[in-house]
């Protein structure tokens, strides 16, 4: 019967490149208008374009693989997500919004130097290059794992490039959210339908309690560890301040009021995954006791009707896709805006820029499609990775909102000094032995303390005052 699920998979992707072929004139003119969408989003556009980014492989699948040990502590990820998301729409995204750029590296060397620019623009590459590859993986083992007779790892890797590729090169940052919004009601029709009947099969709710073995947590939403769960929560917070395919949706706003709308409603809708999707996890520990527990979530699926099994998978696999989008976008942005036009060819025509935008499109692309062939372990680099993010969240704030305080060196240093810090991480153990005692078991509060230190010693060092104004 996997021409019924299959068939519901073939109907989502015609429908998406179908929505983008017919909205593909809104991204028509330079880079403004095909990577940040003319500056025009909604609210409603906003609300799942970042809703999708949030919510892959990692808000569905990992969160069932940890919950069928762990209970439903694990859906604590996505909640650590929703609340970055927050916390950036309270504080934050009109804020972006009103600076009328197109980067955060931009903003460095408005305010700080050339050189904070371009450590800031190739750091940002690097870490989005890493967080797409994820998602062609992620996008592989969806299709293989539930589609097996059809699809190898490899094979399903590459139609996931496909699509989301080819849907970004049509339409840009518009493509991304419109069909994001296509993407987010099947990703909750998916793991909602799932969960339902996952528990359905088990009896209920009540039979879930008293048919788990005595030493599974089940519904014990502590069982994780608080250590880990706060690491998630900073990791998170500090992830959402300064990731360019997250900011660069409030510089794709119509205005600031959209902006933060946006970003509030989008912490609505990234709450609930996670723990839905847990919920699949404890099941699956209940009707697939002996399997691994990354089967968590594909072998409950399997298990079912074919039609719920083919909404399941399109949800699943528009939750891959969704993100993807919004990250080829992102890293796009970075080199047309930080190197290209600020480095080799400033004077580009509005249709020049289209061209150049589309080409940095199609070249991102196939190489983290090889990035994600060659590299094994990326899913822990990526954890370690958003790190990283320290740096620039420290800088984007205390120029934001304590401008008085920040000094011409503070951009170049402060990033230097994250990636130094993350190199220590892993090169010297007993840095992480003595973390871990105190209970800070992740290198970002490690990454915290080496950046607040580096940005207090460039204040008293170096006397050049920033410009005033954003």
């Amino acid at each position: 019967m996997n021409w019924i699920p299959l068939s519901i998979v073939c109907v989502y992707v015609i429908l998406l490149y179908l929505l983008t072929w017919l909205t593909r004139r809104l991204s028509m003119g330079g880079m403004i208008a095909y990577l940040l969408a003319g500056r025009s989003l909604p609210f409603w556009v906003i609300a799942p374009l970042l809703t999708g980014l949030a919510i892959g492989g990692a808000s569905t699948i990992g969160v069932a693989e940890r919950a069928y040990s762990v209970g439903i502590s694990a859906g604590w990820y996505n909640a650590a997500w929703a609340a970055g998301a927050l916390l950036v729409g309270l504080f934050a995204a009109h804020r972006y919004r009103q600076l009328e750029i197109t980067t955060l590296p931009e903003l460095f060397e408005k305010h700080y130097n050339v050189s904070g620019r371009v450590i800031g623009a190739v750091g940002q590459i690097l870490l989005q290059l890493i967080i797409t590859s994820l998602q062609y993986v992620a996008g592989g083992a969806i299709l293989s794992s539930l589609l097996p007779d059809i699809f190898t790892f490899q094979m399903g890797m590459l139609v996931t490039a496909i699509v989301f590729v080819g849907i970004t090169l049509i339409g840009g940052f518009w493509a991304a959210g419109l069909t994001n919004i296509i993407n987010v009601i099947l990703i909750y029709a998916g793991v909602a339908l799932g969960a339902v009947m996952a528990v359905t099969k088990v009896g209920g709710f009540g039979k879930i309690v008293s048919r788990l073995p005595v030493e599974h947590p089940g519904f014990d939403i502590g069982a994780i560890g608080w250590g880990l769960v706060i690491a998630w929560f900073v990791v998170m917070c500090t992830t959402v301040f300064s990731v360019q395919s997250i900011v660069q949706i409030s510089f794709g706003a119509r205005d600031s009021g959209s902006a933060r709308k946006g970003f509030l409603l989008g912490a609505v809708l990234i709450f609930p995954v996670g723990f839905i999707s847990a919920i699949i996890g404890v099941a699956a520990a209940i009707l697939h006791p002996d399997i691994i527990a990354t089967e968590a979530l594909p072998r409950t699926v399997l298990s079912l009707s074919p039609v719920v099994a083919g909404i399941i998978l399109a949800g699943l696999w528009a939750a891959d896709v969704s993100t993807a989008s919004a990250l080829l976008v992102g890293s796009a942005t970075l080199v047309v805006g930080d190197l290209i036009k600020r480095f080799v060819a400033p004077d580009l025509s509005e249709k020049r820029e289209r061209v150049v935008s589309r080409v940095s499109v199609l070249v991102l692309s196939v190489f983290t499609y090889a990035m994600a062939v060659s590299i094994s372990g990326i899913l822990k680099t990526l954890l370690i990775g958003l790190t990283l993010t320290t740096a620039y969240t420290l800088i984007t704030l205390m120029t934001l909102f304590w401008p008085r305080l920040c000094r011409r060196g503070h951009a170049t240093w402060t990033l230097i000094m994250s990636m130094v810090a993350l190199a220590a991480w892993l090169i010297f153990p007993q840095i992480k032995t003595v973390f871990q005692g105190w209970n800070l078991p992740h290198p970002i509060f490690f990454c915290w303390f080496v950046c607040v230190a580096t940005f207090a010693v460039v204040l008293i060092f170096d006397r050049r005052k920033i410009p005033a104004g954003n």
